[in-house]
This record gives C-alpha cells, structure tokens and sequence, in this order.
C-alpha cells in the first residue's frame, strides 16, 4: 500500500538549523580543490568544490597569498571543460578571487576567447568578468568588444556590458564616456533590463551636465520606454529636473507634470507607485496636483499584495506630515488596515488615522489600538505614542480619554526606550494643556509605585517637585514621593528627598509634616540621602513651623543656575588648586551660542522630560538675566519677548553673524551673535553700526562692543534701541560689522600687536508687527472666546487680493499676526472655499489676544476675510486691525 506523501519542509525548525556547509575547513576544502589538476575532469565534483571556496570567501575567510594563488591557476585549468554550468562557476570564482596584475595576464587569452566565443553565457559572463579584474590599459584594447556588445542582438550580452560600464566609470570615466552613441542606441531596445542599464549608464554620463540631463528627460517622456524599470528610472530623474527647475523658475509652472501624472495610469503596478510617490514629493505640491496620486494609492491600500499595500500606507503616512486633509479621503480603507497581519502596515495605519482624524473620530480609534497595541513590538508602539501625543495637542479637549489611554498602555509591560516615551507624552500634554495636569500627575505617581527604571523614577520626581506644588492639593501626592524613600534603591531615595524638600518649601502648610519625613530620612543607610535631608532641613529653616518660606529659599530649590552649564564646566577645568579657593563670580555669564561644528550638524531636540521645564520662557529667563547683568540695559524693565535667531550671513562665509531681537516696552535690543570662522585671524573691538534711517521711530541709545573675538569662539555685541512705549513699532535696520583684525601666527598661536581696521556688510534686519506678539495656546477656544469681554470686539472685512490658494492667504495672516493657531484650524481642507481659522497669543504689554478669521474665496482667486478681534484692551483690538490693514 502506498504510504502518503510528507512534505520535506514540515518540520521547520530542522530545517533552519541545517547547512550543507556545516563545519567545513578551508583546509580540507584546499585539498578537494586539487580535483581541478585531474586529467579527466569531473564538473559535477569541481562545481561542489568551487561551490565551497566561494562559502569560505562569502564568510570572511581569508586566504594567504600562495593559498590565493595555488586556487587561481587551479581554476584557470578548468577552461578546458565545456561544460557550460561549470564554465560559470569558474567566472565567479575568478571574479572574487581578484587576482593581481601580474596573474591576470594568465586568464586575460581565454576571457578574450570567450568574449568573441558564439556561446552567449560565454560573451555576457566573460564581459564582466574582464572588466571586474581588468585595468586602463587592457580596457583600451577590448573596448571596441564591449561597444559592440553594448548594441549586441542578445540581451543578456548587451546588458552584461551596459552593467559593466556602469562600474567601469567610476575608475575609467573617460572611456565610458566615448560609448555615449552605443548607449544611446541600447535606450531604444525592446529588452527591458536593457533599456533599464542603458538609461541608468547614459544618465550617469552625464549627470553633471545639468542642459543634458534636462534633454533626456524631455526626449524620453514622449513615450520612448518600455521597460517598467526603466520608466521607473525615468521618473525619478524628471523629479530630480522638476526640483531643480523649481529653484530657478519664478513662473510658478512645473514642467513635466503632466507625464507624472500620465505615469499614473500605466499598467506596471511598479510606475503607477513610482510616479504616485514623486508626485507627493513635489516641493510646495498643491492639492490639485496631489489628488490622482491619492487616488491610485487609495486603490493599492485594498490591494492583495502586501508589497502594495505598505507601500501605499507608507506613502499616505509621509503625506499626512504635510496634508493631512488630503488624505482623510483613505481613512476608511486604512481603518480596515488595522487588522492587517503585517504589523507594519497595521502600524503605518493607525498612525496615519491619527494624524488625519477628526475629533469625533478619536474615541472610535482608541478602542481598535487598545487591542492592536498589545501585538506588535516596542519599536512600533513608540511610533503610535508619539502619533497620540500630537493627536492630544491638535484637539485638547479629547486629553481625558487620550490620557487614560497612555496611562494604561505604562502599566503593560515594554522596555526603557517605550516607557520613556509614553511618560514623555504625557509631561509634554501636562505642560501644554492646563487642564490635563492633575490627571496626568496622577498616572505618574502610580507609575513609579513599581517602576523598574531608575532614570525616569528620579525624573518623574524631579517633574513632580516642580508641578506638584502648584496643584489645587498638592498633599496627595506626597505619600507616592515618600514610598519611594522607603522601596527604593539610594539614587530614587535622594531625588524623593529633595522632592519632598521642594513641596515644603511651595507649600507653607505642608512644611510641618515634610519636616518629620525630611527627619527620618536622617537616619538612611546612604550618605546623599543623608547629606540631601540634613541641607534641606536646615535651608527650610523655622523647625518645621507654619511659615513662610523665604525667597532666597525658593530660588536655591527652583531658581535656574544664572551662569551657563558649559562657561562653568571650563572655568573648573581651567582652575588650579591653590590657597584662593575657587570664585563661583568669576565664571562669565555671557550666553554662548553655537559651535562651527555643532551647526554643522544638529541633534534632535530634546522633549518631555528631558527638555527644560518650562519650553521655550527658560531661553527668554536666560536672556533676562544675561541682558539684565548688562549694566546699560539693566533699567529697561522685564523682557517681553526674544525671537529666533535672524542670520544676517551666508552658510560657509569668513565670518558668521546672527541676531537675536530682544522686545521691551520702551526698547529694543539686538544681540549680536558672531563667529570668527577664520583660523588665522583675531578680532578686537568688534561691533556693529546699525543705520535706522528706515526706522523712524527708533533713536539708538546704547552698545556694548565685543572685545575680542578668537576663532570658532562665538561672543556677543548688542546694540539698543528707544521706541515709544507700548507701540508695535516697524522698521528697517542697514548693519555693518566693524572691527580690528590682528594676524595670528599658526604655530604659537599668538596674534600680532598691530591690527587693521576693516568692515563687513552684514543683510538687513527687519523689525516687524509679529515680534510684538507672543504665541500663546488656548485649550478651549471657545469658552476663552465667551469669557472674554464683548465690548473690546472689532471686527471688520478686508481684501486679501489674488492667492494662489485659500491655504495660502491663511499662512499669510497667521505669519503677519504671529499667533498661534488653534484647535488645528491652520490647516485648510481640499477643495474649500471657505474657511474658519483661530488664533492666540499675548500682545505688547501682556494684553490677551484672540482672533477669529474667516476666509472665502470672491471670484476664481480673490480672497476676502472677515476679522474679529476680542482682546482685555480695546486698544489692543484696534491695533491688530491696523497691522492687518498695513500688512
């Protein structure tokens, strides 16, 4: 009786573990490879042989030079055999065995041989094979062989030589490049790998060209290519002419557009994706252009391929970054991504749902994650957090389920980088909306009952000792801080200690019962917890009574060290023990800026909990105090608000300058920030000579010059400014950077003591309406709206002229004004021709500001707008009607 059929590959696990190669030594393998000396040759036998020389080279074996040697004329004898199968083993052998100069000469006769052979595997192999071990002098004989095998009949030969042109050009450019008519005739082939190697060798011939590029381009997408890959070629080199095009054409015209989206309907599934990806790449693509893109993408998204469907997801995904509206037509089909088996896709998905859904959405999206999260690793979950964390700050008012969500997901089990940044998300949503720090502090709290990771227990209670105290009752959070003196390793135990020191000094209530905690902690096994409680103990002051804490106290535990991190790192570094004990006064306070280096190459910025406390008032604090120290600027009151740096220099010149607006009532600082990017040269003296002659209404009142300024040592010079008070006033600033360059000598690296005056002309600097505004959040836009008083509301309508788009009149506004969208009102949707966007912010002498504009479109490119301004001054109100008017 017959017995059923077993399938081989049933039992997998065997099967992964077996190799035909297991435990062979090159040894014994260099003794088999004398089968190749034989006078009868056996193929099959010299096949397994060669098979196992090439596993050893694969596997990093390294073979000495004899052992290399002995191989290769061993091998070389095989070309007596005819036997085709064999004959391609022994070009790969010889191929990675790279034989020197001196031994290629041995094989060159009958790679030759085999080139102009009537076999074709014989030409095509023998091709490569040459031009892999080959060098410049050899190449100039054979290269009338390889011109004709480029237009050779055979594709298999035509694409062996094509190939090998390709990596011939890097080494011998200049006789690649006389091949260009042969390879402009294969671009016209009917073989498809042909005209594929053919377009990629023609357009790395010239490359450089930037007219013939264009030319090719524009010869081929009149419908010359066949080949799918090579249409695929095609489009990305029209991306490349369409990005560059776009720098230099002002017109606002995309040339070749209209091929790309032709590529759309082309029956290789490879082009339609290929050219659905260029599309969405476009610089500045509109969403006209964008629509048949999403279309096909939409279709891949139901795909049976896997291939096609990430492809599509992965895609939409990059879009959503940029236009999210653009793709909540696909929501449905990725909604049904979410069970996909592939937890790439499922991933990609809900990410992109994320980004795109709307607030009514969000609940519905919360329960298909919470069964998905549970199937996929660490490094996916990361991506949906964070895809969370920016769904929260878009709609605020959903914080309540998205919190509760975050805090479940910390419970489950996942490793440090996953927990980071679910506690990371929820420091940045406490930060950022109001109403979501008891909760979120909360979560926290019951997070570190059994946290396993050091860093983030001692962070979370440094985040607590800063937020907790100002809750409605901070005492319920002190019995977590205290579990943690006790079920803690010493580091924990020392950042709860200073923690519970924090809250006593915040909250006079509380004082008495930190007090007993800070006592028993006296009496710890370690001695920073010891050493901690003994400080704070005696800083708190007033045995624990129910007192008020003193300021100097609060700013010792809260206050910011008022010297930068790094001036004091160098200062120690630089000091030398001595009687004089080490001045803490010494240490300079001037801000550093940048490194050359460090621009050069950016990290990522910091976030959540390893971010400053506060976000972006610490870097408006450290120019306070910085400005403040100054004594020509010390009575100019607080500082309202410091911009971004302005580069006032191009990338890459001798010297590099940026400036730093620095807003105040009555006066205006620029801070110079400088950079001496020349080795050789020490600048004394160094200024700026600002002309305000467009700046009417600025009279310069102070500067502070720069003394010296070395090479790659960024420093400081500032110049101010009187305006009248409480005005946004505008203006044009002409600069001039002024100062003595002294010589530096190389090797002593000691400058000279005679300089020479120069200058440097530096861009003009702008002062404008939006420098007067701070951008400032609201959660709940509307209830901020009713609660502010109605009679300071002006609204009125006014003429935006003709947009290219209604999403651009919105930008315009919004840049004009400087204040913040809210709710995610700043993106437009598709196809609209009406908008609403809101806006907040704190205006010039802390005044609130809310703006809600409504956008239409009056003809077929007319924008008109109706502004409404509520603000706590009706001053202010009339004020922002006039920067729009002007504007």
């Amino acid at each position: 009786m017959a017995q059923p059929l077993v399938k081989k590959d049933d039992d997998r696990d065997d099967e992964a573990d077996y190799s035909p190669f297991l435990g062979i030594e090159k040894g014994a393998v260099l003794q088999e490879a004398r089968v190749f000396n034989d006078p009868q040759l056996d193929p099959r036998r010299c096949s397994q042989v060669i098979t196992k020389l090439l596993y050893l080279l694969n596997q990093g074996e390294t073979f000495t030079k004899v052992e290399a040697t002995e191989v290769f004329f061993s091998v070389t004898k095989l070309f007596q055999s005819k036997d085709i199968g064999l004959r391609r083993m022994v070009y790969v052998m010889i191929k990675e065995l790279s034989p020197s100069a001196d031994e290629v000469i041995i094989v060159t006769s009958s790679l030759m041989k085999d080139m102009t052979s009537k076999t074709d595997m014989y030409r095509a192999n023998a091709i490569r094979v040459l031009c892999r071990i080959t060098d410049g002098t050899l190449l100039t004989q054979i290269e009338r062989y390889l011109k004709q095998a480029i237009v050779d009949k055979n594709p298999v030969v035509a694409s062996a030589a094509l190939v090998s042109g390709i990596h011939l050009l890097q080494t011998n450019p200049e006789i690649v490049k006389r091949w260009s008519n042969e390879v402009q005739e294969a671009v016209q082939s009917r073989a498809a790998l042909v005209q594929f190697h053919a377009l990629a060798l023609l357009h790395q011939i010239r490359q450089n060209d930037r007219l013939a590029v264009n030319k090719l381009v524009s010869s081929l997408t009149k419908g010359s290519v066949r080949s799918p890959l090579a249409q695929c070629l095609l489009i990305r080199y029209t991306s490349q002419v369409i990005r560059e095009s776009a720098n230099n054409n002002q017109t606002g015209d995309r040339p070749f557009y209209d091929f790309l989206e032709g590529c759309l309907r082309h029956k290789a599934e490879m082009v339609i994706f290929e050219a659905a990806r260029a599309i969405t790449e476009l610089n500045g693509v509109t969403s006209r252009e964008l629509t048949p893109a999403i279309t096909v993408l939409q279709l891949f998204l139901s795909s049976s391929k896997p291939v096609l469907r990430f492809a599509a997801v992965r895609t939409l995904n990059k879009v959503a970054m940029t236009h999210p509206m653009a793709v909540t037509n696909c929501n449905i089909d990725m909604e049904s991504l979410i069970s996909d088996q592939n937890r790439s896709i499922a991933t990609l998905a809900i990410t992109t749902l994320l980004k795109t859904g709307n607030e009514s959405s969000v609940d519905r999206l919360m329960k298909q994650i919470t069964n998905f999260m549970s199937d996929i690793a660490d490094e996916f979950k990361i991506v949906v957090v964070e895809a969370i964390r920016s769904l929260c700050l878009k709609f605020p008012l959903k914080h309540r389920s998205l919190m509760n969500f975050l805090s479940n997901i910390l419970r489950e089990e996942g490793g440090f980088e996953y927990k980071k940044a679910i506690v990371d998300s929820i420091v940045i949503l406490i930060r950022d909306i109001p109403e979501a720090k008891e909760s979120g502090l909360l979560h926290l709290c019951e997070f570190i009952e059994d946290c396993e990771f050091t860093y983030l227990s001692t962070q979370i209670l440094h985040f607590l000792g800063i937020e907790g105290p100002k809750t409605s009752d901070p005492s319920k959070y002190i019995r977590y801080i205290y579990n943690r003196v006790h079920l803690e390793n010493a580091t924990v135990r020392a950042g709860a200690v200073s923690t519970l020191a924090k809250f006593g000094a915040m909250v006079d209530t509380l004082k008495p019962r930190v007090f007993v905690l800070l006592r028993r902690c006296l009496f710890d096994n370690d001695d920073e917890v010891r050493d901690r409680a003994t400080l704070y103990l005696n800083t708190l002051g007033g045995d624990g009574a129910v007192v008020e804490t003193g300021e100097d106290v609060k700013e010792f535990l809260f206050g910011s060290l008022d010297i930068p991190l790094v001036n004091l790192e160098n200062s120690l570094k630089n000091y030398e023990p001595s009687e004089e004990s080490f001045d803490i006064n010494s240490v300079p306070k001037e801000v550093k800026t940048q490194p050359l280096a460090e621009k050069k190459a950016p990290g990522k910025k910091p976030t959540g909990l390893g971010a400053p406390p506060a976000g972006p008032p610490s870097t408006v604090d450290a120019y306070e105090k910085l400005l403040s120290s100054i004594l020509e600027f010390s009575n100019f009151g607080k500082l309202f608000k410091s911009s971004a740096p302005v580069e006032l220099t191009e990338a890459e010149t001798e010297y590099a300058v940026n400036v730093v607006k620095h807003i105040f009532d009555g006066h205006v600082v620029f801070q110079y920030n400088c950079t001496n990017t020349i080795p050789e040269q020490l600048l004394e003296n160094v200024t700026v000579i600002v002309d305000a002659s467009e700046a009417e209404e600025f009279a310069e009142v102070a500067s502070k010059p720069l003394r010296s300024l070395p090479y790659d040592s960024p420093g400081q010079t500032f110049v101010a400014f009187e305006k009248p008070e409480g005005v946004p006033a505008v203006g044009k600033f002409s600069n001039m950077l002024r100062f003595i360059v002294k010589e530096v000598d190389p090797s002593t690296g000691e400058a000279e003591d005679d300089g020479v005056e120069d200058e440097y002309q530096l861009e003009e600097l702008e002062v404008v309406a939006a420098d007067y505004m701070l951008k400032v959040g609201v959660s709940n836009f509307r209830n901020a709206w009713e609660t502010m008083d109605a009679d300071c509301e002006r609204v009125d309508e006014y003429g935006l002229g003709p947009r290219e788009s209604l999403a651009e009149a919105v930008n315009a506004v919004i840049n004009l004004l400087g204040m913040q969208p809210c709710e995610g009102t700043e993106v437009v949707p598709n196809n609209s021709r009406s908008h609403t966007c809101l806006l907040s912010g704190v205006y010039i002498g802390n005044v609130k500001v809310l703006v809600r504009l409504q956008f239409g479109l009056d003809g077929p490119k007319d924008v008109a707008m109706k502004l409404a301004v509520r603000s706590e001054d009706e001053a202010v109100s009339d004020a922002i009607h006039e920067i729009v008017a002007s504007g």
